[in-house]
Protein backbone atom coordinates (compact mmCIF):
# COMPACT_ATOMS: atom_id res chain seq x y z
CA UNK A 1 0.00 0.00 0.00
CA UNK A 2 1.27 3.16 -0.96
CA UNK A 3 1.89 6.63 1.42
CA UNK A 4 1.18 9.83 0.30
CA UNK A 5 1.34 12.66 2.65
CA UNK A 6 -0.84 15.24 3.81
CA UNK A 7 0.37 18.31 0.74
CA UNK A 8 -0.06 15.49 -2.01
CA UNK A 9 -3.48 14.42 -0.68
CA UNK A 10 -4.69 17.85 -0.71
CA UNK A 11 -3.58 18.21 -4.62
CA UNK A 12 -5.64 15.36 -5.59
CA UNK A 13 -9.01 16.33 -7.43
CA UNK A 14 -10.85 13.89 -5.19
CA UNK A 15 -13.84 15.21 -3.49
CA UNK A 16 -13.45 18.81 -4.93
CA UNK A 17 -16.70 18.68 -6.68
CA UNK A 18 -18.44 17.81 -3.02
CA UNK A 19 -16.66 21.03 -1.46
CA UNK A 20 -17.61 22.65 -4.50
CA UNK A 21 -21.35 21.75 -4.57
CA UNK A 22 -21.69 22.18 -0.50
CA UNK A 23 -20.30 25.89 -1.17
CA UNK A 24 -22.35 26.81 -4.16
CA UNK A 25 -25.88 25.48 -2.69
CA UNK A 26 -26.62 27.95 -0.77
CA UNK A 27 -26.56 30.60 -3.45
CA UNK A 28 -28.67 28.27 -5.94
CA UNK A 29 -31.41 28.30 -3.46
CA UNK A 30 -31.54 31.12 -3.07
CA UNK A 31 -31.64 32.32 -7.06
CA UNK A 32 -34.58 29.77 -6.89
CA UNK A 33 -36.03 31.04 -4.25
CA UNK A 34 -35.48 34.70 -5.90
CA UNK A 35 -36.53 33.61 -8.87
CA UNK A 36 -40.47 31.75 -7.33
CA UNK A 37 -41.24 35.22 -5.89
CA UNK A 38 -40.40 37.10 -8.47
CA UNK A 39 -42.83 34.35 -10.03
CA UNK A 40 -45.43 34.64 -7.77
CA UNK A 41 -45.87 38.43 -8.27
CA UNK A 42 -45.54 38.29 -11.75
CA UNK A 43 -48.83 36.24 -11.48
CA UNK A 44 -50.49 38.54 -9.19
CA UNK A 45 -49.80 41.57 -11.25
CA UNK A 46 -51.44 39.07 -13.85
CA UNK A 47 -54.45 38.27 -12.45
CA UNK A 48 -55.31 41.54 -11.30
CA UNK A 49 -55.54 42.97 -14.57
CA UNK A 50 -57.46 40.74 -16.17
CA UNK A 51 -59.87 40.58 -13.20
CA UNK A 52 -60.01 44.76 -13.65
CA UNK A 53 -60.38 44.30 -17.25
CA UNK A 54 -63.33 41.57 -16.83
CA UNK A 55 -64.70 43.89 -14.30
CA UNK A 56 -64.28 46.54 -16.47
CA UNK A 57 -66.19 44.81 -19.40
CA UNK A 58 -69.16 43.71 -17.05
CA UNK A 59 -69.75 47.11 -15.89
CA UNK A 60 -69.66 48.13 -19.83
CA UNK A 61 -72.70 46.23 -20.11
CA UNK A 62 -74.62 46.87 -17.40
CA UNK A 63 -73.43 44.19 -14.74
CA UNK A 64 -72.02 44.21 -10.98
CA UNK A 65 -68.00 45.31 -12.14
CA UNK A 66 -66.77 44.49 -8.31
CA UNK A 67 -68.49 40.85 -8.16
CA UNK A 68 -67.28 40.19 -11.92
CA UNK A 69 -63.75 41.22 -11.07
CA UNK A 70 -63.61 38.83 -7.97
CA UNK A 71 -65.01 35.86 -10.01
CA UNK A 72 -61.92 36.14 -12.71
CA UNK A 73 -59.24 36.47 -9.71
CA UNK A 74 -57.71 32.20 -8.96
CA UNK A 75 -59.02 31.52 -5.32
CA UNK A 76 -55.64 31.70 -3.84
CA UNK A 77 -56.00 35.36 -4.13
CA UNK A 78 -59.55 36.40 -3.63
CA UNK A 79 -59.55 35.97 -0.16
CA UNK A 80 -57.60 39.18 0.49
CA UNK A 81 -58.31 41.24 -2.85
CA UNK A 82 -59.70 44.71 -2.55
CA UNK A 83 -62.05 45.80 -5.02
CA UNK A 84 -63.10 49.49 -5.97
CA UNK A 85 -65.64 50.61 -8.82
CA UNK A 86 -65.26 54.74 -9.08
CA UNK A 87 -65.62 54.68 -12.66
CA UNK A 88 -63.04 52.43 -13.82
CA UNK A 89 -62.44 49.11 -11.86
CA UNK A 90 -59.48 48.55 -9.80
CA UNK A 91 -58.55 45.53 -8.47
CA UNK A 92 -55.19 44.87 -5.42
CA UNK A 93 -54.45 41.82 -4.49
CA UNK A 94 -51.25 40.69 -2.14
CA UNK A 95 -48.18 38.90 -3.51
CA UNK A 96 -48.07 35.52 -1.97
CA UNK A 97 -45.05 35.25 0.03
CA UNK A 98 -42.79 32.05 0.03
CA UNK A 99 -40.62 33.44 3.19
CA UNK A 100 -42.97 34.72 6.51
CA UNK A 101 -40.66 37.44 7.18
CA UNK A 102 -41.15 39.35 4.21
CA UNK A 103 -43.22 42.73 4.56
CA UNK A 104 -47.00 42.44 2.49
CA UNK A 105 -46.93 44.10 -0.90
CA UNK A 106 -49.47 43.95 -3.33
CA UNK A 107 -49.99 44.22 -7.12
CA UNK A 108 -52.38 46.60 -8.80
CA UNK A 109 -54.53 47.12 -12.05
CA UNK A 110 -57.21 49.50 -13.10
CA UNK A 111 -59.46 49.27 -16.13
CA UNK A 112 -61.98 51.33 -17.56
CA UNK A 113 -64.01 50.75 -20.89
CA UNK A 114 -66.38 52.83 -22.51
CA UNK A 115 -69.12 51.13 -24.43
CA UNK A 116 -67.42 49.98 -27.75
CA UNK A 117 -64.08 49.89 -26.10
CA UNK A 118 -64.17 46.32 -26.58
Amino acid sequence: MRRTSASAAARRPDGTASVELVAVLPALLLALLVAAQLAAAGHALWSAALASRAGARAAAVGDDGRAAARRALPGGLREGARIRDTGAISVRVPIPRLVPGLPRVEAAAASDLAVGDG
